[in-house]
């Protein structure tokens, strides 16, 4: 059976270590995941996760792999500025896209259709193709411009997964919040895993 084909953009908004945990699992299965990286996600990157990835395409997959510990050679990483990129084209789309997290910005610019670079671009190919496109936005509190894009792109199809980890689990960790969130995420498409113990089984 072939590998089911992801692209996962992290952006700008805080909650980085989500995306950069998707990515982790659907590599630990048998995906393959496009990444996309803004300018602005790569300082928050820097920021919260001490991940400096800086230089070539090439380098900066380079930096992913090392960071996850995986040898990743199902992972591809794409500039914002490579228009050229299978993914661009609704010829070459992915299964799914994954958003995590999604900057208002970046979730506006969806709902407006303004494809300025391959990030916004490839979220337009899953809308025009009609596929699977799931945001994860990290904002509190929200106004109503950012529930109007959200309604707005959730009529469309659009799964709006935010950023907010249950407790139901009994978390312990950090990491067992972040791996909540990611699960939800990861559950938007239909991705087994075992990130969080479900509502009503055994601990």
């Amino acid at each position: 059976m072939k590998p089911r084909h992801f692209t996962v953009a992290i952006t700008g908004a805080s909650g980085v270590i989500y995306g950069l945990k998707v990515v982790e699992e659907l590599l630990r299965g048998d995906s393959r995941v496009s990444l996309l990286v803004s300018e602005a996600g790569f300082a928050v990157l820097r920021q919260e996760c001490g991940l400096d990835l800086a230089g070539t395409p090439g380098e900066i997959l380079d930096g992913v792999r090392s960071h996850l510990g995986l040898p990743g050679e199902r992972l591809s990483y794409y500039d914002l500025n490579d228009l050229f990129a299978p993914i661009a084209s609704g010829s070459a789309a992915p299964d799914a896209m994954l958003v995590v997290p999604c900057s208002m910005g970046t979730l506006s610019r969806i709902s407006s259709g303004n494809s300025g670079n391959l990030l916004e671009r490839a979220a337009d190919v899953m809308l025009k193709e009609g596929r699977p496109l799931v945001l994860a936005p990290r904002e509190t509190p929200f106004n109503a411009i950012h529930l109007e894009h959200m309604l707005k792109l959730a009529r469309l199809g659009v799964r709006i997964v935010p950023a907010m980890p249950g407790f139901y689990h009994d978390p312990e960790t950090i990491e067992d919040l972040v791996d909540f969130v990611a699960g939800k995420v990861l559950d938007a498409v239909q991705v087994e895993h075992t990130l969080f113990r479900r509502w009503g089984s055994r601990p």
